[in-house]
C-alpha cells in the first residue's frame, strides 16, 4: 500500500493519501491546510484519487475539501452526523481567529457498504465521542480484514480526543475506543488526525485514558 501524509502549521493536522500499488487508484483522507502538498504527491506518484474520504467535519479536517474536489473532481464522503459541523466550517474558523472559505456540498454519506480503489477497501465504522460524526476507516487488500486504521481524532498515541467540543462525549468516546476501534485487533497500525502512528495493542496496554477509563469499571 502506498501511504503519505503532510501536516502544516497552525493545526499540525494529518492529512493522507493512500493508493493502490497495482493500479495507482487512491483516496484522500481528511484534506486540509496541507492540501496542496497532498496534491503534489499525487502528481509526482503519478495516482488517479477515487474518492475524498472525511474521518469528521472539525475545521482542520476539512479547509482544503476545496482544493481537492477542484484537482481530482473525485466525490467527498462525510457521515451524516456531522453534516452541522461541516456546514457551519466559516464559524468554526472563526473560533480560532481564522478566515475559512466555505466547502463544496457533501457528495455521499457513509452508509455502510465498502468503498473500493484499485485492489483495496474501505471499511467504515461509526465512532462517535470526539464528534456525532467521527468515523474510523479500515483500509485493506479487498476481502481482508484491514490493518490500516484512519482513526481521525478519537485515539492518539497515548491520548484520546477532546469531547468539550459540540456534540462530543467522553463516556460515548470511550465506547467507540474500546468496542470498536480495539476489537479490530491489536496489530492494526493506528493513523490519527495528529501525531505518529501508534497500534491498537499500544494503546490497549499503556494509553492512560485507557487505563483510567477500564480501571473505574465502564
Amino acid at each position: 500500500m502506498i501511504l503519505e501524509v503532510r501536516a502544516v502549521s497552525p493545526f499540525r493536522k494529518n492529512g493522507y493519501v493512500v493508493a493502490c500499488p497495482r493500479t495507482l487508484e487512491a483516496v484522500i483522507v481528511d484534506p486540509g491546510d496541507e492540501v496542496d502538498q497532498l496534491v503534489a504527491e499525487v502528481a509526482r506518484l503519478g495516482l488517479s484519487v477515487r474518492h475524498v474520504l472525511l474521518t469528521h467535519a472539525h475545521v482542520d479536517h476539512v479547509t482544503g475539501v476545496a482544493a481537492a474536489k477542484a484537482a481530482f473532481a473525485a466525490p467527498v464522503y462525510l457521515h451524516r452526523d456531522d453534516l452541522f459541523l461541516y456546514e457551519r466550517v466559516v464559524q468554526q474558523g472563526v473560533l480560532f481567529g481564522l478566515k475559512v472559505d466555505p466547502q463544496p456540498p457533501i457528495d455521499v454519506f457513509y452508509d455502510g457498504r465498502p468503498i473500493t480503489f484499485g485492489d483495496f477497501a474501505v471499511q467504515v465504522h461509526h465512532t462517535p465521542g470526539h464528534c456525532p460524526g467521527e468515523v474510523c476507516l479500515q483500509v485493506g487488500p479487498e476481502g481482508t480484514h484491514g490493518r490500516h486504521l484512519f482513526v481521525g481524532d478519537s485515539l492518539f498515541a497515548g491520548s484520546i480526543g477532546r469531547t468539550d467540543l459540540p456534540g462530543g462525549s467522553y463516556d460515548v468516546l470511550m465506547r467507540s475506543i474500546t468496542e470498536v476501534i480495539f476489537p479490530l485487533g491489536d496489530d492494526a497500525i493506528v493513523h490519527p488526525g495528529h501525531g505518529p502512528d501508534t497500534t491498537v495493542g499500544r494503546e490497549r496496554m499503556s494509553n492512560p485514558f485507557v487505563a483510567d477509563y477500564l480501571a473505574k469499571g465502564s
